[in-house]
C-alpha cells in the first residue's frame, strides 16, 4: 500500500494541488521546473539562434537603398571662357539639378572565408556541448531529488518507531501509575517514566518539524509551488537499501555526462585552432549593386512628365582580401588557442582521476555505509530484545524500573543510530549510481 508524507505544518490554499509522486515522477516533475533545468534548456536555444547568426555570413546580403536631395544652392564652378569665346576669363556655371532621386539594391556575398567556414562546421559541435551541459545539470538535480526524496521516506521509520516507543512508554507509565497505587512502587518511578515520556514526545516534535523542512526544500528543487501538497509513494526498506552493490571495474569514462562534455568543448577548441589558422588564406567575396537616378529642376516626381527620366547604374565586383602582416596578431591567437586546447585536454586527463577516485570513494563508502547498516540493524534488533526482556522481568517484580529506563534510552539510541546509518546508505548508493554513470 502506498504510504503517504505530507508536510503537516503547510496551510493547503484553494487553489493548491496534491501530487502522488514516485522518486521518477518527482525527479521527471524537476526537469520541467527546476530553473536550473529550464535555464540550461534556453541555452541549447540560445545556442541554436547564435548558430543561426553565424550562418548567416554565408548567406547573401541583400539591402535596398534609397535617397533625396533637395540643393537648395546648387554649386557654382568657374570655366574657362574659352570654351564660350572669351579668352582669359572664367565663366560660373552651375553644375547639376535643384532635386536627386535614388533608388536601388545592393548585393553582399561571401564567396570564400576560412574562418566562417570553420565556423559553420562547429556549429553542430556547439549544439551538443550546450545540450550536454543540461544533462549534466538534469543529472545534478536528479541526483539530489533521488537523496531527499529517500530520505523523506526513511524518516516514515523513524516516526514509526518514536511512535512504537511513545505506545510502549504510555503502556509503561500506566501500569508503573497502577503500581503506585497500590504501594509497591515510588512517586520517583512515575516521574522517571513521565521524563522519558517527555523526551521521546520532543524528539517527534522535532523529527516532524525536520521532516516538514524537508519537503519544503524538496519542492524547491523541483520548482514546485510551496502551497501544493507533495505525497510520496514509495517505500524504503532494509532490504531495498542493500540492493544494487554494482562492480565498477568495467566502468568506462564515457559513460559519465560530465566527460562526455569536456570531450566536446576539447572539439570545439579543435575548431577554434583551425578557423584562426585558416585566417591567413585569402578571402574572396562578390559585391554588386542595381541604382537608378532621377535629376529634375523641378519636383515632379510623383507625375507623369516627360522630362521625368531615371537612369539606372549597376555593377559586379569580385574582390580578394590577401592577409599579410597584422602585426603578429594572428600568430598570437594561434599560440592562445592551442593553449586552450591543451587547457581542455589537461582538463579531460585530471577528470579521469577525479572520477576514478569518486568511484573508489563512493564504493567505499557505499560498502561501508551497507556494513554499518547491518550493524546498526542488529543492535537494533538486540536492544529491543533487551528491553522486552527487562520489561518481563520488571512486571514479574524481578526487576528495577532503572534498569527498564536504561533498557528503553539504549533502544531509543539504537534506533536513531539505525536511521542515520540508513540515510547515510541512501546517500552513498545514489552517489555510487551516479560515480560509475549508471544512475
Amino acid at each position: 500500500m502506498a504510504l503517504g508524507i505530507m508536510a503537516s505544518a503547510l496551510v493547503r490554499a484553494q487553489d493548491s494541488s496534491i501530487h502522488m509522486f514516485t522518486a521518477q515522477q518527482a525527479a521527471e516533475y524537476a526537469m520541467k521546473n527546476n530553473v536550473q533545468v529550464k535555464n540550461a534548456l534556453l541555452d541549447i536555444q540560445l545556442q541554436d539562434q547564435t548558430n543561426r547568426d553565424y550562418t548567416s555570413a554565408a548567406l547573401p546580403q541583400v539591402n535596398g537603398n534609397g535617397s533625396f536631395t533637395y540643393n537648395a544652392k546648387i554649386p557654382v564652378s568657374l570655366v574657362p571662357g574659352d570654351f564660350f569665346g572669351q579668352p582669359g576669363t572664367f565663366i560660373p556655371v552651375k553644375f547639376g539639378v535643384r532635386y536627386n532621386a535614388l533608388g536601388g539594391l545592393t548585393l553582399d556575398q561571401l564567396l570564400f572565408d576560412g574562418q566562417v567556414f570553420v565556423g559553420l562546421q562547429a556549429r553542430q559541435t556547439a549544439i551538443d556541448w550546450t545540450v550536454k551541459n543540461a544533462e549534466v545539470t538534469e543529472e545534478m538535480i536528479r541526483a539530489n531529488i533521488y537523496k531527499i526524496y529517500y530520505q523523506l521516506v526513511a524518516s516514515r521509520t523513524q516516526i514509526q518507531l518514536l511512535d512504537a516507543n511513545i505506545a510502549r512508554l504510555d503502556k509503561l507509565l500506566h501500569d508503573t501509575k497502577e503500581i503506585y497505587k497500590n504501594g509497591f512502587a515510588e512517586k520517583l518511578d512515575v516521574d522517571r517514566i513521565s521524563v522519558q515520556m517527555t523526551n521521546v514526545q520532543s524528539q517527534k516534535v522535532k523529527a516532524l518539524n525536520q521532516i516538514n523542512n524537508g519537503f519544503l526544500g524538496l519542492k524547491l528543487l523541483m520548482g514546485m509551488p510551496i502551497k501544493d501538497s507533495l505525497v510520496l509513494t514509495e517505500e524504503v526498506t532494509y532490504d531495498r537499501v542493500k540492493q544494487g552493490l554494482l562492480d565498477g571495474s568495467a566502468f568506462n569514462y564515457a559513460d559519465r555526462k560530465e566527460y562526455q562534455y569536456v570531450e566536446l568543448g576539447i572539439k570545439l577548441n579543435e575548431y577554434n585552432v583551425r578557423r584562426y589558422k585558416l585566417s591567413k588564406i585569402p578571402t574572396f567575396r562578390l559585391t554588386g549593386y542595381y541604382n537608378k537616378n532621377a535629376q529634375q529642376n523641378e519636383f515632379t516626381y510623383f507625375k507623369n512628365t516627360p522630362d521625368k527620366i531615371w537612369y539606372p547604374a549597376s555593377a559586379l565586383t569580385l574582390s580578394m582580401n590577401i592577409p599579410i602582416f597584422h602585426g603578429f596578431s594572428t600568430n598570437a591567437k594561434i599560440a592562445s588557442a592551442k593553449l586552450d586546447l591543451q587547457k581542455s585536454v589537461n582538463q579531460r586527463e585530471y577528470l579521469k582521476l577525479q572520477i576514478e577516485n569518486e568511484i573508489e570513494t563512493a564504493k567505499n563508502n557505499f560498502q561501508t555505509a551497507i556494513a554499518t547498516l547491518d550493524f546498526q540493524k542488529q543492535n537494533m534488533d538486540l536492544a529491543e530484545n533487551v528491553y522486552n526482556q527487562t520489561k518481563k522481568k520488571y512486571e514479574a517484580g524481578t526487576g528495577d524500573q532503572i534498569e527498564i529506563i536504561t533498557a528503553e534510552t539504549d533502544l531509543r539510541t539504537a534506533q536513531t543510530n539505525y536511521i542515520s546509518a540508513m540515510y547515510d546508505a541512501i546517500i552513498a548508493k545514489v552517489d555510487y549510481l551516479k560515480a560509475i554513470g549508471k544512475f
